[in-house]
């Protein structure tokens, strides 16, 4: 890790801190030093008529243009018919100024904050490879990789797909977008302007990324981009960088389209309210074509007696057509390998408990009775014990892992255990925690539900689980010995219906009056 650049940035950070908190007390604060030529802004004068002059980041505007804040004095001309010498105006008006400059500071220090995080992520890569010695095999190389990945999750509590994504931009700022990473270290641009930058210059030569960074970062460049980058919103900014890419990129965009084309895919991720979001990578004229097609049958069943809007009607017709159906209003009941975990009483529609849909998470009771209706042979109904919202035990010992005792598996964890990895339970592995060979028994406290990922970093890395027990899915140790714990699906005892709270009770299985 470059020690010395980030030191310097988490001084600045402090000093920096320091001097905003003075604002908001509006009280003085020492001057800290300058992060970059230019970078000086005018703390406003307090309520007392305070001021300090001081410096510290602007991440949305140009540093060297940023005007001063000032507050006119008391004897100033009057606002909205309020006098100017009213002390109550003056003190609301330097808090309004205050916050905003407060404001500003705090987006440069967020983005001082991730340079930091840039630099120790690629420090610990570079030296967790150095302490691992030569790679001997491309599956030691991927083994590995899946060890820095997972060991920077967990520091970060991130998943892994976030903290692989970190590594790599970490990698690219460090490697080859050198004006990136200064501007970020100088909280003049911010982290979503640096992982555009990353973004639009993958896949480029370093000459064609060199120029890309320059057009928005280096004034001196020929023809440069009009306005600084950290002056506009990350979606602008990505427009324009992407626009420029186009325009200038060395590969001609029919070769680059054929080569995108092959990452199609779609992409599911759940949602609060028993909702989520599906999503599909496609190529432009056919997800054109689909949004098209979707709005013309949406608007045709428009008219004075349908209560729905046009986007809902747009995506009730896609949802149609993927589950077979013909229109928005031909809608069939999904199928799929899942289970639907449902409290007894939700059931028998005395409570409204929300029931656990696998792979997703709480569904409302009314589509879990609706799945459990339909009798598809993909969903199994699992009901919980209505005095601790526990799942019946189904397991039984076996040398293979019988269907119950998987069943029960998926119960207990939900997902696979890794610390932050959230593959449903379908996908997933049942796996011994101490090997058969090594007398490992089949049994619930000897399992983990991993998928082929985390199975394979088990078996490849030093990665090791910790104890699982029937109710508590194992911990794991990483390289480093940090000791990290699995998620628990979290079970609640279930809501008592009113009868039962104003007399009833359990008896054979059957509600029945007291």
């Amino acid at each position: 890790m470059d020690s010395t650049a980030a030191a310097e940035i988490l001084e600045a950070i402090v000093a920096s801190a320091l001097q905003l908190a003075g604002v908001l007390r509006g009280t003085t604060a020492e001057p800290g030093a300058r992060l970059a030529d230019g970078m000086a802004h005018d703390i406003p004068s307090g309520p007392a008529g305070r001021s300090s002059s001081t410096t510290f980041p602007l991440a949305t505007v140009p540093l060297a243009t940023s005007p001063s804040v000032t507050v006119p004095s008391a004897t100033g001309s009057s606002a909205a018919g309020t006098s100017a010498v009213d002390p109550a105006w003056d003190s609301l008006r330097w808090q309004a100024e205050a916050c905003l400059t407060v404001l500003s500071g705090a987006a440069g220090l967020e983005a001082m904050v991730a340079a930091v995080k840039v630099h120790a992520a690629g420090g610990y890569d570079e030296a967790a490879q150095v302490i691992a010695g030569p790679i001997m095999s491309p599956q030691e190389q991927t083994a590995r990789e899946m060890g820095t990945v997972a060991e920077v999750a967990c520091a970060l509590m991130v998943s892994e797909r976030t903290a692989g994504g970190l590594l790599g931009e970490a990698h690219r700022l460090r490697s080859s977008l050198p004006l990136t990473l200064a501007a970020l270290e100088a909280g003049a641009i911010s982290w979503q302007h640096a992982r555009i930058m990353v973004d639009e210059t993958t896949n480029l030569e370093p000459a064609a990324a060199h120029a890309l960074e320059a057009h928005f970062l280096d004034p001196e460049a020929p023809n440069p981009a009009r306005g600084a980058a950290g002056g506009m919103v990350p979606g602008r900014f990505r427009a324009k960088a992407r626009t420029w890419r186009e325009r200038h990129h060395p590969v001609s965009i029919e070769q680059r389209h054929t080569r995108s084309a092959l990452d199609r895919r779609v992409e599911y991720s759940p949602d609060r309210d028993g909702m989520a979001w599906l999503s599909a990578y496609l190529p432009a004229d056919q997800a054109a074509g689909i949004w098209n097609r979707a709005t013309t049958a949406a608007r045709a069943l428009q008219g004075p007696t349908e209560a729905r809007t046009l986007t809902q009607l747009r995506a009730d017709n896609v949802t149609a057509w993927l589950l077979g159906g013909d229109n928005a209003d031909d809608i069939p009941s999904p199928t799929a390998q899942v289970l639907v975990t449902v409290p007894v009483f939700a059931l028998m529609g005395l409570t409204n408990e929300p029931a656990i849909l696998d792979g997703y998470g709480p569904i409302p009771p009314s589509m879990a009775r609706t799945l459990v209706a339909n009798g598809a042979e993909s969903f199994r109904r699992v009901l919980t014990d209505p005095r601790d919202g526990a799942p019946l035990e189904i397991g039984r010992e076996s040398y293979r892992i019988p269907k119950a005792l998987r069943q029960w598996l998926r119960l207990r964890d939900g997902k696979c255990q890794f610390p932050g990895c959230s593959n449903p339970s379908l996908d997933n592995e049942a796996d011994h925690l101490n090997a058969w060979a090594h007398g490992g028994s089949t049994g619930i406290s000897n399992l983990a539900q991993l998928c082929p990922k985390h199975h394979k970093l088990k078996h490849s890395t030093p990665w090791q689980p910790t104890e699982a027990t029937k109710d508590e899915p194992p911990g794991w140790i990483s390289p480093t010995a940090r000791h990290y714990q699995s998620e628990q699906p979290d079970q609640e005892p279930p809501h008592w219906p009113d009868v039962m709270t104003a007399g009833g009770s359990l008896k054979d299985d059957t509600l029945v009056p007291t």
